[in-house]
Order: C-alpha cells, then sequence, then structure tokens
C-alpha cells in the first residue's frame, strides 16, 4: 500500500471490506497489514519498559487496536496525531441457546446489534462468522475465528398477499420475524449449533486442536461483495462501510506516514452500542497506552495537551429523495470531501479551533470541507469524539465522509471521498 492512486486504493478498500465481516476479522487484517509494515506487536500483559522509537501496535479482546508510531523526538513535547475509529457495525448476533425447529426448518434466534436499520436484512443471502472460545484436548480454553464464507442463511420476507399493507406500514417483530431459516430438517430434529461450529472449525483448520465449542460471538453478514457501482463507478456500496471505510483510511494513512512522526490508530469495537466495555472507546485502551509510553504524571500530561485527536466516523450524506430531513445549509455531497460534523450540544466534538485546523489540513492537501449540522428539530446522533474528549481532555474534532442508508445491511458512499480523507490524514500524520 506504497502512495496508492484512488484506483488502487479503492480496490484495497474493497478488498478490506469483503475480509472484514465482524470486528475481529477486521483487527485481524489490519494486523496483516501492520506487520507487513514493520510494526511489533506488544502485549498488555507483558512489561513494556521504555520502547525504543518504531512502529507498534498492542490489541484488546481481538477487536480493538492501537497502532503507533514512537519517534526519536520526546513526545512529551510533540504529543501524538491521533485518528480514531470504530471496528463494529450493526448486525444480527446468533444467541447463546439458538437452535429453533418450526415447520421442518431449522433457524437461529438472533439479536439485533446497534441500531440498525432492519428491512433490508429480509431476503439476502446470508452467511455467519466471529470468535469461537473452545477446549482444546489439554482442557486449555482458548479462541480461533471462523467464517463460513458462503450463503448459509436467509430471512424470508412475508409475500405481499398475506400482508397488503406491507408498504405502507410495515413492522417488524425483533422475537418473532428477525430469526433467519438455515436448513430443512425433520421435526424431532435437535442439531446443536455448537457442533455445527465444531465442524466447520475442523473443516477450515483441520490442524486446529479443538476438542469441544464452549462458547462464541457469531453475526450473520450479507455475502455480497463490496463494489463500485454506478455508471461511472462513482459510488462504492458494501456492508459495514460505517465504520470500516474509516478504520481502513486510518490504516493506510498510518503505514504510509512519516515513521518519525508521533502518530497512532485507535479503531475500538462496541461504538454501536455506546462504547462502554473493555475494548470500547470508554474503556481504557487507549488512555493505558499513552499512560505506559508516558509513565510520569505531569509529563503525561503535557504529552495530552500537544495531542489532537481526530475522530473519523461516516456522515449522512444529502439524500435526494428525502432532503427535508436535512438542514439545506449544511447537506453534505457525496464525493465533494470529508464533512465536519458540529453539534451545539456536544454530540460532536468539534469545536472552531479544532475545526479550523482540519480545515487548513484540506487545504493543504487540496481537498474541499464539507459541514453537517442536524437540523435543530432533530436528534444529533454522536459517536466517539465526545468520548475521547471527556476522558483525556485531548482537543478533537469529529469528521467522517458522506454516506446513505447509513446502518442498513448495505451502505453507500462516494468513490473519491475515502481517498480524499486518506490524504488529508495522510497530511495530519506527516
Amino acid at each position: 500500500m506504497t502512495n496508492p492512486t484512488s484506483t488502487e486504493f479503492n480496490n484495497n478498500l474493497l478488498s478490506f471490506l469483503d475480509s472484514s465481516p465482524t470486528p475481529f476479522h477486521a483487527v485481524e487484517t489490519m494486523i496483516e497489514c501492520l506487520q507487513q509494515h514493520d510494526f511489533q506487536c506488544l502485549n498488555e500483559k507483558d512489561s513494556w519498559g521504555t520502547l525504543a522509537a518504531g512502529r507498534y501496535y498492542v490489541t484488546r479482546n481481538d477487536s480493538s487496536i492501537v497502532a503507533f508510531n514512537l519517534p526519536t523526538t520526546p513526545i512529551v513535547e510533540t504529543g501524538f496525531n491521533m485518528v480514531g475509529a470504530h471496528t463494529d457495525s450493526p448486525c444480527l448476533q446468533v444467541k447463546p441457546q439458538p437452535e429453533m425447529v418450526k415447520h421442518s426448518l431449522w433457524q437461529l434466534g438472533v439479536e439485533v446489534y446497534g441500531g440498525a436499520l432492519l428491512n433490508p436484512w429480509f431476503d439476502r443471502d446470508l452467511s455467519m462468522a466471529g470468535r469461537v472460545s473452545y477446549l482444546d484436548s489439554n482442557g486449555d480454553i482458548k479462541n480461533t475465528l471462523v467464517d463460513f464464507n458462503k450463503p448459509i442463511a436467509i430471512i424470508p420476507s412475508l409475500a405481499i398477499h398475506l400482508d397488503r399493507e406491507a408498504n405502507k406500514d410495515r413492522t417488524i417483530n425483533l422475537q418473532n420475524h428477525l430469526p433467519p431459516i438455515v436448513m430443512q430438517v425433520e421435526e424431532s430434529d435437535k442439531s446443536d449449533f455448537r457442533d455445527l461450529l465444531l465442524q466447520q472449525i475442523k473443516q477450515l483448520s483441520p490442524e486446529l486442536d479443538i476438542a469441544k465449542v464452549l462458547d462464541y460471538e457469531i453475526s450473520l453478514y450479507d455475502t455480497q461483495k463490496a463494489a463500485l457501482t454506478g455508471l461511472n463507478d462513482d459510488f462504492i456500496s458494501s456492508a459495514r462501510l460505517d465504520n470500516l471505510l474509516s478504520c481502513f483510511v486510518g490504516l493506510t494513512a498510518l503505514v504510509e506516514g512519516d515513521v518519525a512522526a508521533a502518530s497512532l490508530l485507535v479503531c475500538s469495537d462496541h461504538e454501536e452500542v455506546g462504547s462502554a466495555s473493555t475494548s470500547g472507546a470508554q474503556g481504557s485502551l487507549l488512555e493505558s497506552v499513552l499512560m505506559r509510553l508516558t509513565p510520569d504524571v505531569e509529563a503525561h500530561y503535557r504529552m495530552l495537551q500537544h495531542s489532537m485527536m481526530i475522530s473519523a466516523d461516516n456522515a449522512h450524506a444529502i439524500h435526494p429523495n428525502y432532503a427535508d430531513k436535512h438542514d439545506a445549509e449544511h447537506g453534505p455531497i457525496l464525493n465533494k470531501g470529508p464533512v465536519i460534523k458540529t453539534n451545539a450540544n456536544q454530540r460532536y466534538a468539534t469545536n472552531s479551533e479544532t475545526s479550523a485546523y482540519f480545515r487548513q489540513l484540506c487545504l493543504a492537501s487540496g481537498v474541499p470541507a464539507q459541514d453537517f449540522v442536524v437540523r435543530s428539530d432533530m436528534a444529533c446522533g454522536s459517536t466517539i469524539g465526545p468520548i475521547t474528549a471527556t476522558s483525556l481532555g485531548v482537543k478533537t474534532l469529529d469528521i467522517g465522509v458522506p454516506t446513505f442508508a447509513m446502518h442498513s445491511i448495505r451502505e453507500l458512499a462516494g468513490s473519491k471521498d475515502a481517498y480524499m480523507l486518506k490524504q488529508v490524514l495522510s497530511k495530519f500524520f506527516s
């Protein structure tokens, strides 16, 4: 990924999206890239001591990651230029005891993760992936990732003949209407989901010493590949653009960046459900990394005041069919550049100082900047920016690329915006 053109960049982005059906897989894919660029793995359980200048990364829960360049110059005087994003996306997760047999059909009980737009999940070719915790032959608990990597489930819609008002007033009962159909069986079938996982893992990784599946975090995902769409390839359509697109942009800018610059990328899990977890932005991962790099308390807080965080999470583009849902003066347009997100009630962490700095970065990069403010009569969402600003006391702003269909099973972004944001973040990391 050395100085890719926009075409190469987008092709790499599509591959990243396809290889990252869950936060666990996203972090695994990011690690592969970091290791190719000489980043060394740190373990939170080990003593780090005084790290030499170099490139490092550390993970937590296999689903969150911090990667950074440690320069030769004292970071207490320079601080870190930081980019934050999140690895999770709204989806359907398999319950702990999911097995159901109804009318000779084997189904799985699922729970909605995050604020998912549910209607688009129907009639899609779905697969499953995630992390599995298992016992090996020695009785030790270990983890592995699994991906069925083919269509194995579907949630069929009810025919319109049986719901004449479906196009006017379709409601979804989260308990009754979402269990996907996986296979046809006899009514007496006692198939166990954990046994199914065990068989799949043995098939995919026959060298793995796995005796019994204990537990899992498995999500359903759409098997349709990410793609450039539109007559002139103007758009990128994919699952999980929110927010794997920002993860990839930050990752690319970091690995291409100046190794002598104090730059850092943090990609946290659980943003879509409030970030309150050990691996979420409200957890201690980023704070603990920064504290271990500057263990002296006064030096630590001096370092933070020299630092800045750019929180990168997608923004709502103005939708031509629903333009009245936007503030007309703050409606970002696809392929017109990254978006500065502002909210008077601090749902975003942007202030005049941090937004001015980002506008200057855009000018220096030859990239246009746009603005988003939610309509004054509508509620505003939030992201990791205010959480980071509150916990660390670091200068922060919230930005993102404009998208349609946020939280759908398939979202849409402009094919130029991610690359433009990469150019800006590369300038920031330099």
